[in-house]
């Protein structure tokens, strides 16, 4: 016991591990190649671990073919890439499919977290 704690707090203060306290994740199911996944990447990928955003639900990437996380309980298989799926412990919440560019994502993520309160 005294080690698991210790191990979860060593591993909470190394820069973009988050705390075994989080349930939320934000998984992105990508594919090699995508243009829209690459405007991501470079448009909102450098601050998101950084953010709000990020700090309460983690970065998980995924390829389109897998393999996915076992235990993952999704409303439906991705087929758009990139697609954002906001799941907490291992259960969908919603979705972003597609990127809907720099200026919406992050009210629209917003708007999905909001959905996990309730």
């Amino acid at each position: 016991m005294i080690r698991r704690r210790f191990l979860a707090v060593l591993l909470a203060a190394l820069p973009g591990v988050a705390p075994a306290t989080t349930p939320l994740r934000l998984l992105m199911i990508e594919r090699q190649g995508c243009p829209h996944c690459r405007s991501w990447l470079r448009e909102i990928g450098p601050g998101y671990a950084e953010s709000p955003q990020g700090r309460r639900a983690p970065l998980v990437r995924i390829d389109l073919d897998g393999p996915f996380p076992d235990g993952l309980a999704l409303a439906r298989h991705p087929w758009l890439t990139p697609t954002f799926i906001l799941v907490d412990g291992g259960r969908e919440i919603a979705r972003i499919e597609g990127y809907p560019g720099a200026r919406h994502f992050y009210p629209l993520l917003d708007r999905m977290m909001l959905d996990a309160e309730n």
